[in-house]
């Protein structure tokens, strides 16, 4: 009892683990939508830096070369006065915080349009002359940025300061006429527009990045979640199944129109098919130990009489001997007729790919029934069927088709002891009938007598042996590959039965017959 407890424990673990499929799912999608987000913001937020950076170069740059060009004329060390001589009084002007136009509204000169003043004017930048001593000898404002000679003409450097970015360019002046380094000029940028942009890029990126993953999980988890509830659902019908074989419950319709639910009728049929076969169990079963009841008792009770009395008397030894006999003997044909109705459940299974020439068999089994059956006249006309003609079928079973009928049509005829088999094909199908000239069937009986142990006339049958099974069979058989069976019968007139089967083409031929190669193929490697 512990023991089953402990195993119904286990089992009941490793579902609960399967129940976190959602979580697993959920994880990885959600880890996939992060990281393509956060690569995204990084290929995003780096090209806006690097085209903003690019731009704040253009703009030191431009100060550097400005200044350059008013300095370079300057062919002593560069000092104060030399300085904010070449830069031009009007920017001399500007510097100590002059206004830039005159009192009475007019121009001073072309100084204040051109590109120094703007540079000048341009509150990001801090620019610093030095002279070779590191020495200030001009500023444009209170932020003295420190020199760091370069070792070529220029360099610029990027600096992070509390969060912030600046941009340090540092340049050496020559003179025109003598080409030695007369001072150094530094450009400080400490970029605010640049700053203020990154910082609101940055910051609506993860107010992006928030939202859209978030939307983006909830719409994965109904999306998974829509996934994993027809597993759910399968899993439950398993275990339903499985506690119980006989229950009836299947998957509900998933109306999803894709691989799931291609899944889903796929396993409802397994699962008719399991029942159907255990239904055929339960009734074959049911029906042998029915049909076996009379022949066992008949034997049985002849057994008591002459354990009894019986045999010391020859005539009732004999009589009881012989009785028993034939009780056996026509369970022995009932056994196994129920086995040929089994195994006719079961054609898709044991014989998928079987084909056979319907002209061959007919010539053959009609020759056979005829040496059997000398006093009929078993009369087979195949002139509308082609020699070539095949179909999907063992030819055993097609065989024992034309017993069946052929048997059966003999049973119940009458006065005229002859027998018609003919053959053609209509369209797509092969069509094979068997006409007797018998008793006929009643319209009633032509709805019943491919039930199993059914008989027309019961006494008559018994007497030529037969145990209602023969056209079950044969319908059996005949559903199995896909064909039909029908009968047409007039009282007193007789019956003819035709049976249908699809004709098959050059390529379905070659389809099969490759399929049957691949699973003898199978088998043997198996072996």
């Amino acid at each position: 009892m512990k023991d089953k407890q402990k195993t119904a424990a286990k089992a009941e673990t490793k579902e609960t683990k399967k129940s976190s499929l959602i979580a697993k799912w959920m994880l990885v999608v959600t880890m996939t939508i992060v990281v393509s987000f956060v690569i995204f913001s990084i290929v995003i937020y780096t090209t806006v830096s690097k085209q903003s950076i690019t731009e704040q170069h253009d703009i030191n740059d431009n100060a550097v070369t400005i200044l350059n060009g008013n300095l370079e004329g300057i062919n002593q060390e560069l000092t104060v006065s030399n300085v904010v001589t070449s830069l031009s009084p009007s920017t001399k002007r500007l510097l100590n915080g002059g206004p830039t136009i005159y009192s009475n509204g007019k121009s001073s000169n072309s100084v204040f349009s051109d590109d120094l003043v703007s540079s000048f004017s341009n509150p990001d930048l801090s620019i610093v002359v030095y002279n070779r001593h590191n020495e200030v000898v001009f500023a444009n404002g209170s932020a003295t940025p420190k020199l760091s000679q370069p070792k070529g003409e220029s360099k610029s450097v990027e600096v992070r300061r509390k969060n912030k970015v600046y941009l340090m360019t540092y340049s050496r002046v020559r003179s025109t006429r003598t080409g030695k380094t007369t001072g150094y000029i530094v450009v400080q940028n400490t970029m605010s527009e640049y700053n203020k942009l990154m910082s609101q890029v940055l910051r609506w990126m993860i107010i992006i990045s928030i939202i859209a993953i978030i939307s983006f999980t909830a719409i994965s988890y109904l999306l998974v979640s829509g996934v994993v509830k027809p597993i759910k659902e399968i899993s439950r019908v398993a275990r339903k199944v499985n506690k119980d074989p006989d229950s009836d419950v299947r998957i509900r319709e998933l109306h999803r129109n894709d691989e799931l639910e291609d899944l889903a009728l796929s396993f409802n049929q397994m699962l008719d098919r399991m029942q159907r076969y255990i239904d055929q169990q339960k009734e074959f079963v049911s029906d042998v130990s029915h049909e076996l009841r009379t022949p066992v008792a008949v034997i049985e009770g002849h057994l008591n009489m002459l354990e009894r009395w019986g045999k010391d008397d020859p005539e009732i030894l004999a009589e009881s001997i012989s009785a028993s006999l034939q009780e056996a003997d026509r369970m022995k044909h009932l056994i196994q007729e129920m086995l040929d109705l089994t195994r006719a459940e079961q054609i898709n299974v044991n014989y998928p790919y079987e084909v056979t020439n319907v002209t061959e068999v007919l010539r053959r089994e009609v020759s056979d029934m005829q040496l059997v059956h000398q006093d009929f006249k078993l009369q087979l006309d195949m002139e509308d069927l082609p020699e070539d003609a095949q179909i999907q079928i063992n030819h055993g079973h097609l065989e024992q088709l034309l017993v069946i009928l052929i048997d059966n049509g003999i049973k119940y005829s009458t006065n005229r002891k002859q027998i018609n088999i003919s053959a053609g094909v209509s369209g797509k199908m092969v069509m094979i009938m068997v006409q007797d000239f018998g008793e006929g069937i009643s319209e009633e009986d032509q709805k019943k007598i491919f039930n199993r142990f059914y008989r027309v006339d019961k006494a008559r049958t018994r007497e030529k042996g037969g145990n209602g099974l023969g056209l079950s069979i044969a319908q059996k058989l005949v559903k199995s590959y896909n064909g039909k069976i029908s009968v047409e019968s007039a009282e007193g007139q007789g019956s003819q039965f035709k049976l249908e089967f699809p004709l098959l083409s050059t390529k379905e031929i070659a389809e099969l017959a490759e399929l049957k190669a691949q699973k003898a193929e199978k088998l043997q490697s198996n072996k």
